[in-house]
């Protein structure tokens, strides 16, 4: 092993050219930060006996918004304009298009913004393309949901977010043999932490192999890894402020602290939050992709002091969960602020008589009680009726002020058409995903946690918002996982639902409109 600092700066230099623009670093304006100087110092300035690079995979895991995609892009663009390899293949490559264009779309930019290399480029916008006319190398975007991913020869590889690949084919086909008819192929990946109970997948498998390669379990002189974050077993205290700094190496540049301590506060608040801390902002491979979504105690804290009866004659939204006509189906209707009070909902559900006892004995939880109360409606017969809440739809039109109705496409349908005509004109639908759902969560997280919603007193509504656990994504998007959760969440489901609805549809008058079944 010998090192070239000629070779190292020759590519330092390059990518510091690209007007990277990180921020600030002992009060100078900088473009590279010191760990990506270092980092890329000793990927291209290590050789072996040869002359050549050293190292042909280098492995950088390291938290969210750290810069992570700008480097990834200045890399890109060395390797397709200044490497040296003729007709050279460049990929950026990631579990969806959408992920693996963030790269290209920064290189695009910081071409844009180099007269020497926009003479030099030839632009495929449409098939997320560059090509150097000079070498005749070219960079492309590549997706696991890419076609054609064989017969490639790839000169230089960027794997963003491995953590997220649906499987280990993309890996597979673009590390084995890929290369191997180039001098001085190298791959790369850049990536955060994942989220992976079964410690399963090729994101958790590589991220060992690196572990055990710096540890020195694994002796692969061609593998150069970096690992910026907390272990996974990690039990010493994630508020202290030294840990966050050890962890990401870009605080105070890239992300400011004030931005880190005001997530640490929300984190304290949630299990949900404190497991993206410590995903996103510590790095911290995590063990279970379900937790629950808000405390029970922020249920009984926004507990109303009003009644139905005050409600009359406002407007409102429904939301309608049908997850199961033999089972629980419940119907929130959510009512925006008026005046200087806040939201205001409350709920209904209804399960079928026949099986309501052999769940009550088998769940411990109290329908009978609960139907006597009237906190849930108990059916004829072994499935829901679809009239009964037809017929409480009606109720809830003449009663107050509906805006819309929403809900989960499934059974949508075949309960609008049950309705009077002036009542179907208000469905919309709300598709069950984490773009449908997620705006929604995060607006009623705030709203629960400053007191500025409120509900009715209903053990059962109650009893569902501490069933529901939560599924996330790398960008704190969430959902309700019905088929993780503890148990019925039908009834927030349907909160969530109307939510999406209403902070979507409540500034813009124009939409009201509309008419017939909508999606948002």
């Amino acid at each position: 092993m010998k090192f070239s600092n000629e070779r190292a700066l020759y590519a330092i230099n390059f990518i510091q050219s690209l007007r990277l623009g990180q921020g600030q670093f002992a009060g100078k304006q900088i473009t590279l930060l010191p760990w990506q100087y270092d980092f890329l110092k000793d990927v291209y300035g290590t050789l072996d006996d040869d002359g050549r690079r050293q190292y042909t995979t280098a492995y950088l895991e390291i938290p969210k918004k750290t810069g992570k995609s700008t480097l990834g892009a200045g890399i890109a663009l060395y390797h397709t304009f200044a490497d040296g390899e003729p007709r050279g293949e460049i990929y950026s490559c990631a579990a969806d298009r959408s992920q693996a264009s963030l790269i290209y779309d920064i290189a695009v930019d910081m071409v844009n913004k180099s007269p020497v290399l926009k003479k030099r480029c030839k632009l495929t916008l449409s098939q997320k393309m560059m090509e150097d006319v000079v070498s005749g190398s070219r960079y492309k975007v590549l997706s696991s949901e890419s076609k054609t991913k064989h017969g490639l020869n790839c000169s230089c590889v960027i794997f963003d977010e491995l953590h997220a690949q649906p499987d280990n084919r993309l890996w597979t086909v673009m590390t084995e043999g890929s290369g191997d008819a180039r001098t001085e192929p190298l791959w790369y990946v850049i990536t955060t932490a994942g989220d992976d109970a079964d410690r399963k997948s090729i994101g958790w498998e590589i991220h060992e192999r690196a572990r055990r390669t710096i540890d020195g379990e694994i002796a692969n002189p061609h593998w150069y890894c970096k690992i910026w974050g907390i272990e996974p077993d990690y039990a010493g205290d994630i508020y202290d402020e030294a840990l966050w700094y050890k962890v990401n190496p870009s605080l105070g540049h890239t992300i400011e602290i004030k931005k880190m301590r005001e997530a640490a506060l929300e984190a304290q608040i949630s299990p949900d939050r404190e497991r993206n801390f410590r995903w996103l902002r510590l790095n911290q491979w995590c063990s279970n992709k379900r937790i629950g979504w808000l405390p029970i105690t922020l249920w009984d804290k926004t507990q109303g002091e009003w009644s139905r009866a005050d409600m009359l004659k406002r407007e409102c939204y429904v939301g309608i969960d049908l997850s199961s006509t033999t089972d629980l189906t419940a119907i929130t209707t959510l009512f925006p602020p008026q005046g200087n009070e806040g939201w205001r909902f409350f709920v209904d559900a209804w399960i079928p008589e026949d099986n309501m006892k052999e769940r009550e004995n088998r769940d411990h939880v109290p329908f009978s009680k609960w139907v006597k109360a009237g906190h849930i409606h108990a059916t004829p017969g072994n499935v829901v009726d679809f009239g009964y809440l037809a017929n409480h739809i009606e109720k809830l039109s003449m009663d107050y002020k509906v805006k819309y109705f929403c809900g989960d496409p499934w059974h949508l349908e075949v309960l609008r058409q049950m309705l009077k005509s002036e009542d179907q004109n208000k469905f919309i639908q709300i598709p069950q995903t984490m773009a449908g759902m997620s705006p929604a969560m995060h607006e009623l997280e705030k709203l629960f946690m400053n007191g500025g919603i409120s509900h009715e007193m209903n053990p059962m509504g109650r009893w569902t918002f501490g069933n529901v656990n939560v599924a996330t994504d790398g960008n704190e998007n969430k959902k309700p996982m019905k088929n993780k959760s503890i148990d019925r969440i039908d009834p927030v489901c349907a909160l969530i639902d109307a939510m999406a609805a209403a902070i979507k549809l409540e500034p813009k008058k124009s939409v009201y409109e509309d008419r017939g079944l909508r999606v948002i």
